[in-house]
């Protein structure tokens, strides 16, 4: 973790407190809200360039979560690959780079792919970098995740690196978690099951 990694990790809490962005840090689907567009629809380039369409993930929970190798949460890559393990027989993990938050993501796909293999061992699937943002060029699966006229009932577009959204077995999205909710947190836990 370099110097700014750790005192990021460090003021990053305080910072989304005063900011207000602590608030709404987790949102479910309590009502089960199906999606009025499915999600396995959707086809992802992962950064390797091969194809992934999320049909192929039918019958497992996906966490998909928007992440950057120079921010205060990228320690949580160590978090995400242990989770991914713990369920690697239900769960995937899909990480998607994106460079929307104070230019914390600025390497190309090969290097991001090198700096979480070799800092943070991850295995699960990265995507190619894109835009998580709202917006014309948003990622086709953050446009979905964050648009209840698609998924049924959440608006909630990521607001820092390491927002993450759970969609269960049957493509229905359940849970939005902030930043700061650990993905080994007792929350993220329960919610997997």
């Amino acid at each position: 973790m370099t110097i700014k990694q750790r005192l990021l990790k460090v003021f990053y809490p305080a910072l989304m407190k005063l900011s207000g962005l602590k608030k709404d840090r987790i949102k479910i689907n309590g009502q089960k809200i199906p999606p009025v567009v499915s999600i396995y629809t959707l086809k992802l380039l992962k950064s390797n360039n091969e194809l992934l369409s999320l049909s192929d993930l039918k019958g497992k929970k996906i966490l998909l979560v928007n992440t950057a190798s120079d921010c205060g949460y990228t320690h949580q890559y160590e978090a995400l690959e242990k989770l991914y393990k713990k369920f690697n027989n239900k769960l995937i993990i899909l990480g998607f780079p994106a460079n929307d938050f104070k230019e914390q993501e600025t390497g190309t796909d090969e290097d991001i792919a090198s700096i979480c293999k070799i800092n943070y061992g991850v295995s699960f699937p990265l995507m190619k970098k894109s835009r998580v943002i709202k917006g014309a060029d948003q990622n086709a699966v953050f446009n979905w995740l964050s648009s209840a006229d698609k998924n049924g009932w959440n608006n909630k577009a990521p607001v820092w690196n390491f927002s993450k959204y759970l969609v269960d077995e049957e493509g229905v999205l359940t849970h939005y978690f902030d930043p700061s909710v650990s993905p080994l947190g007792t929350e993220m836990l329960a919610a997997i099951g």
